[in-house]
């Protein structure tokens, strides 16, 4: 009796080690990531324009239908990476996104930076170099560190009617992103 218990409690254990094992590595080996699908885009040192949601259609991004987006591919091995533009008079939103998916830095226009987005993101190593005024920055520029170098900022802005997106979609385009300053 106490046999059959020590094993039926061994193969529980040894059961429960594999799931864990199979579940932390799965993710690791998928193929099809919202890296790979943002990395697909031409979006690298730029704002690329994604395509408006029409109900029905594929969302592999799985992105709000209601707002327009702008995704920008940046590595900072590279250098610091800047966005700088102005947005339209709206809610928006931006996220730094690591190759994992993980949101790094996100503010919205509510957090009372008006329309106009000035920010500077930098890696380890940079961001000694900044603490240590070996790099100069614009005033102004909201500066945020990230622990890797392959991110991507994601852009999101509320076109208050539908009328209004291509406007909306303009100012994206217009923004500027990469790795040198913008005057």
């Amino acid at each position: 009796m106490i046999r059959t218990l020590f094993w039926l409690m061994g193969g529980l254990l040894l059961g429960g080690i594999i799931h864990l094992v199979t579940i932390l590595t799965l993710p690791l080996l998928a193929e099809d990531t919202t890296w790979s699908r943002v990395a697909a885009l031409d979006a690298a040192n730029r704002v690329a324009v994604l395509p408006a949601i029409r109900p029905g259609e594929a969302n592999p991004l799985q992105l709000d239908p209601e707002l327009s987006h702008g995704v920008c591919r940046i590595d900072l091995a590279q250098g610091p990476a800047y966005l700088s533009g102005i947005l339209p008079d709206g809610f928006w939103s931006l996220a730094v996104y690591d190759s994992a998916g993980i949101v790094t830095y996100s503010t919205t226009n509510r957090d009372g930076i008006g329309q106009n987005v000035e920010l500077g993101i930098f890696n380890d190593a940079q961001t000694r170099l900044l603490a240590q005024q070996q790099i100069d920055i614009p005033d102004g520029l909201l500066v945020v560190e990230s622990r890797t170098d392959d991110l991507f900022v994601l852009i999101r802005l509320a076109p208050p009617h539908e009328i209004m997106r291509p406007r909306f979609e303009q100012a994206l385009a217009a923004l500027r992103c990469g790795p040198r300053p913008v005057p």
